[in-house]
């Protein structure tokens, strides 16, 4: 059905950009040097004061709008019901660590603290994350396996193995603070703009299999070596029939209730005040089983064991350990803050208000130290636990907050009661909470099918994740994301335009039927920046459209040139006879000479050579005679890119070819004028603001044009 479309005419001049800068006045902007940046930057009054103060603790701002009548419940029941959810996932993350469940309640309480007063964030819930947690338990039993001696490190004298990991987690989790604090501070936030969507899905696809992995043993009850990665599931299977039968019926039956209510949670979300807490009613549950029924020693279950009562002073990092895990605590800060600030953006965005990269980089750098002071492991936070604060009622930090108090409750006075806890219960609630990560899978038809160089990065990702660990992982999909990129620019897909019929509309001539494409006019396109690695690439598709390569067009003609005047000086036939014959000569090597602009000055005769010419002339002929470039998509051109443009340009002018070039952006046409890009061949008034305002200038100056001989009288 066509409907009617509204119509528009313009009248106006054909502007070329100097005739468009003559009739009107452009404003030249003055740009700031680096003094006046650094002196704009150092100024210090009023004003930039309370704005410092409110970037750097943002709960300023929310905090005097806060609507303590209509917020306040609403935050009070978020925070409740987070912090139960953030219990168990502490105990349970813990476990991917290598650390005791308690140490996992100090990741829920410590970094909230600090958060709730820098985080820009009014949502998110800040504590432990499998991914973050699994890439700290790489580190730990690195340095102290589970069989066999640790590291030989000073710090370790005197400790228990579990202190040992303690301070190994803590001491990395240090680090990793330092690494945000200084990027955050550096205002790198950027950063993570590199970690495309599909890159952080494959990556925690990938952590995902690690995490199922590393809680096989736990679920089936079996004590395996220290061996980390997808393969130690071969030392899981060679022990099979070691399973724990308690610790698998319990485990599947809590995975079983546990997705069952999670699935009716999403189904009746809109009718649900607060999602049921079933992690939290199966914990319990499970406590009181284990208990009553004794599961540590009549079924050789393991368990919990002794909670750790209240908070321990605080400790320094170990200088040793910082070395040793240096290369592996840099992914772990950009991992968790990409993951952080991808979920606080999709809340800010959904509750209208903005976050700040840069200062949430500070903000969990200073969480991370802290936190590592009292020996808790690396914060960030989890999709899942940040849909509950939400979801249930929560507006601000306040509800971070409660949840923070909850875990201090359970850690000061009631962590006795999970004491019976078998570990197993917490590796099924792992396991059940990656379903959402483990059904990213589903996403590989739709990338191969919608952009296959994504769907290379998620796979790439993914593979490189789960054969090489995390931190190469993560590496390798940076490399092959950034080689997609180069791949996309260096390789574009270039197009020749033609006119829609009755628009000023140029699209490309193989994707309608009908169009209008002038003879003798080329419109080319290249829809990417012009630089070093894809200048030649340019050179060769744009040769490729007109259909001959100008440089070799002009070698032909100095060559045919260069025969003629030696006939003429001979004072021999110079007929149309005698001059097919000379052409007709072939000459060997190479000349710079035939590289330059044909001498037509010293002929008696008018050369024209677009006409018609006879038939054993070898001098290619050339029926274009204009060539118009659309740097519509062109963002910037580098110093390689403008010498080989240049190089480019001459060779079709020499041939007789007008070019021009059409949308040129400002700061491109600022770049040409300031490296000397113009000369006796190359004009200003080649370029135009519009690419219809360069095909009716075509048009009108070749309308009258006329096709001739290669000889034309020079009287006519």
């Amino acid at each position: 059905m066509v409907t009617l479309r509204k119509q528009y005419a313009v009248a106006r001049p054909v502007y070329s950009e100097d005739s468009l800068a003559e009739d009107h006045e452009k404003v030249y902007r003055l740009r700031k040097t680096i003094l006046d940046n650094a002196r704009e930057y150092l100024t210090c009054d009023s004003k930039r004061v309370k704005n410092a103060a409110l970037s750097l603790l943002p709960v300023i701002g929310w905090m005097r709008i806060y609507r303590v009548r209509e917020w306040l419940l609403g935050d009070v029941v978020s925070g409740i019901s987070t912090g139960l959810v953030a219990i168990m996932q502490g105990l349970a993350f813990s476990l991917l660590a290598s650390l005791p469940p308690s140490y996992g309640l100090y990741t829920a309480f410590f970094p909230m603290l600090i958060y709730f007063f820098l985080g820009t964030s009014r949502h998110i819930s800040v504590g432990s994350f499998p991914v973050l947690s699994l890439m700290v338990g790489a580190v730990v039993t690195r340095l102290v396996p589970e069989d066999g001696p640790p590291a030989n490190i000073t710090g370790f004298e005197g400790l228990t193995q579990d202190q040992q990991r303690v301070l190994v987690a803590s001491s990395v989790t240090f680090l990793m603070g330092i690494f945000q604090l200084a990027m955050g501070v550096l205002q790198v936030g950027f950063i993570v703009v590199y970690l495309s969507d599909t890159l952080v899905s494959g990556f925690t696809t990938a952590a995902a299999i690690h995490i199922l992995v590393s809680q096989l043993k736990f679920v089936l009850g079996l004590t395996v070596p220290g061996i980390s990665g997808p393969l130690s599931v071969i030392y899981i299977f060679v022990q099979i029939t070691s399973t724990n039968i308690c610790d698998l019926v319990m485990s599947i039956l809590i995975m079983a209730m546990v997705f069952i209510v999670k699935e009716l949670n999403d189904i009746y979300k809109a009718k649900l005040p607060v999602p049921i807490p079933i992690e939290v009613v199966m914990t319990v549950i499970a406590c009181g089983v284990s208990y009553g029924f004794n599961f540590e020693t009549r079924y050789d279950v393991d368990v919990v064991g002794k909670m750790v009562s209240g908070y321990e002073s605080p400790i320094a990092p170990n200088m040793e350990v910082l070395q040793e895990s240096a290369v592996e605590a840099f992914p772990v800060a950009i991992v968790g803050f990409a993951v952080a600030f991808s979920v606080a953006k999709v809340y800010s965005i959904k509750h209208d208000y903005t976050i700040d990269g840069n200062q949430e980089l500070i903000a969990f750098g200073v969480s991370n130290i802290f936190g590592a002071s009292f020996r808790s492991f690396a914060a960030s936070t989890a999709l899942s636990r940040t849909a509950v604060q939400e979801s249930s009622g929560g507006k601000t930090q306040i509800a971070g907050l409660i949840s923070a108090m909850m875990a201090m409750i359970v850690t000061v006075a009631l962590g006795f009661l999970l004491e019976p806890l078998p570990t197993s219960v917490l590796g099924a609630l792992v396991i059940v909470n990656l379903k959402g990560m483990l059904m990213q899978f589903r996403e590989i038809p739709y990338l191969w099918r919608r952009d296959k160089p994504d769907c290379v990065v998620w796979m790439g990702t993914c593979l490189g994740a789960t054969l090489l660990g995390l931190d190469l992982g993560l590496a390798v999909g940076l490399g092959v994301e950034l080689l997609t990129v180069v791949f996309r620019t260096q390789f574009p897909r270039c197009s020749v335009l033609a006119n829609i019929p009755g628009t000023d509309l140029y699209k490309d001539r193989k994707d309608y039927m009908h169009i209008f494409e002038p003879k003798g006019v080329k419109i080319f396109r290249m829809p990417s920046p012009i630089f070093f690695a894809n200048i030649e690439f340019f050179r060769d598709k744009l040769v490729d459209a007109v259909g001959f390569n100008p440089l070799r067009v002009l070698r032909k003609r100095n060559k045919a040139l260069r025969k003629i005047k030696k006939l003429l000086k001979k004072e021999d036939d110079v007929t149309e006879r005698g001059l097919r014959d000379v052409f007709c000569q072939t000459t060997d090597g190479t000349d710079e000479a035939l590289d330059r602009p044909s001498d037509l000055k010293d002929l008696p005769f008018r050369m024209d050579w677009r006409g018609e010419l006879p038939g054993d002339v070898t001098v290619p002929r050339v029926d274009l005679h204009s060539l118009i470039l659309d740097f519509s998509a062109v963002s910037f051109l580098d110093i390689s890119a403008l010498k080989g443009l240049k190089t480019a340009l001459k060779e079709f002018i020499h041939v007789d070819v007008d070019v021009y070039i059409v949308s040129c952006d400002a700061c491109i046409m600022e770049k040409l004028h300031s490296c000397t890009f113009f000369d006796e061949d190359i004009l200003t008034s080649m370029f135009f603001p519009t690419l219809h305002d360069a095909m009716l200038h075509v048009l009108d100056k070749d309308k009258d044009k006329s096709q001739g001989w290669v000889l034309t009288d020079s009287k006519l």
